[in-house]
């Protein structure tokens, strides 16, 4: 089953103004042409993003970003999304170990389905219904977090298609403190999954339940995307003078976009940094083809993109200890354009190190 979210944007406004609307049913390609030939067409220059949650299978996606189609411009596909996700409904919030290779096979399938076809993607880790990519696919422990979030920039600003950062993205904010209790989150949907847990463990069902359930919500819930966006130190991290929605995280004094504008090592800087880099080397990045190296390598995640003659590797340390760069062979004969490392030998990547090589 496929549902759609078509989100239409005014590209003339700096804050743009979105309409959403959710649908799906056996009619729903009729029904998007309909609203693309009478609502959108019409304006030439309107750029739509659906959402296909459920849609795993690339060729159906293709049905609605297919330039021919005339549907959606792209899609939200949510894969990337449900790493680390229990295998059923029930299941949700209880967090599941996973692999790199997992990623690698998410990151591959979405970033080469529309190769060769007129079709566009879409490419980002994180969204409103997720915890903070920092906290899911690095460390937030105080030692990694920024190397972790300039690792996870590195990573999206070389993927093709077009890439979407979510608010707080790109100063690094985390998860919730884990020291947090139930009483913090607001989402129903996760209270609803620990309040039936709380009901399990008290009849005997399944003792377990809220601690396993709470594990997995101090990871995935939907709340930690949604804490209160940091702006600087003054009180409520300057989201407002009224009382938020809810509680502003505790690290919002050390963590905010004011202190980051004025540190040029600071992950705001690091992202306006390779984003330029993005632009500059926008057929290679952003059109390039995609192709996974050493797959199975559980620690490093290396990729190549290539278009005409030029080439990148991507090479991405996801654990706290040093791994070698397996890739270093093709490395040494191309030239380092960034690393979120000062410097580091060539043959070692430090932990959460990314570098991008091109020639």
């Amino acid at each position: 089953m496929a549902s759609a979210s078509t989100l239409v944007t005014d590209p003339k406004s700096y804050i743009q103004p979105a309409v959403e609307m959710w649908c799906n049913g056996p009619r729903i390609h009729e029904f998007l042409r309909e609203m693309y030939d009478e609502a959108l067409a019409p304006y030439g220059d309107v750029m739509t993003v659906g959402e296909l949650a459920n849609t795993p299978d690339p060729e159906d996606v293709l049905k609605y970003v297919g330039a021919s189609a005339k549907q959606l411009s792209m899609v939200f596909h949510l894969d990337i999304g449900h790493i680390g996700m229990g295998s059923s409904l029930e299941d949700k919030y209880i967090l599941q170990p996973w692999k790199l290779t997992e990623m690698k096979a998410i990151v591959g399938k979405w970033q080469s389905f529309v190769e060769g076809t007129d079709g566009w993607t879409t490419a980002f880790c994180e969204n409103h219904d997720n915890g903070r990519s920092v906290s899911r696919f690095g460390s937030d422990a105080p030692e990694f977090r920024e190397h972790s979030a300039k690792m996870l920039a590195l990573m999206m600003v070389a993927m093709t298609g077009t890439l979407f950062l979510y608010q707080g993205q790109e100063i690094g904010m985390a998860n919730a403190p884990r020291e947090w209790s139930i009483d913090e989150y607001k989402d129903i949907e996760g209270l609803g999954y620990y309040r039936e847990a709380e009901r399990q463990a008290a009849n005997g069902t399944d003792p377990s339940r809220p601690e396993r359930i709470m594990d997995g919500l101090q990871i995935l819930a939907r709340d930690h995307a949604r804490l209160p966006m940091q702006w600087d130190d003054s009180p409520n991290a300057g989201f407002t003078t009224g009382t938020p929605w809810m509680r502003t995280h505790d690290l919002y004094r050390e963590i905010n976009v004011e202190k980051q504008e004025l540190d040029p090592q600071s992950v705001l800087s690091f992202w306006k940094m390779v984003l330029r880099l993005r632009k500059e080397y926008r057929e290679l990045f952003i059109h390039g083809v995609f192709e996974v190296v050493d797959f199975e390598n559980l620690e490093t995640f290396c990729f190549v993109k290539s278009r005409e003659e030029k080439r990148a590797l991507v090479a991405l340390n996801f654990t706290s200890s040093p791994q070698p760069l397996t890739q270093a062979g093709m490395a040494v004969e191309m030239k380092l354009l960034v690393s979120n490392y000062g410097s580091s030998a060539l043959c070692t990547l430090q932990p959460y190190e990314g570098r991008i090589y091109i020639s």
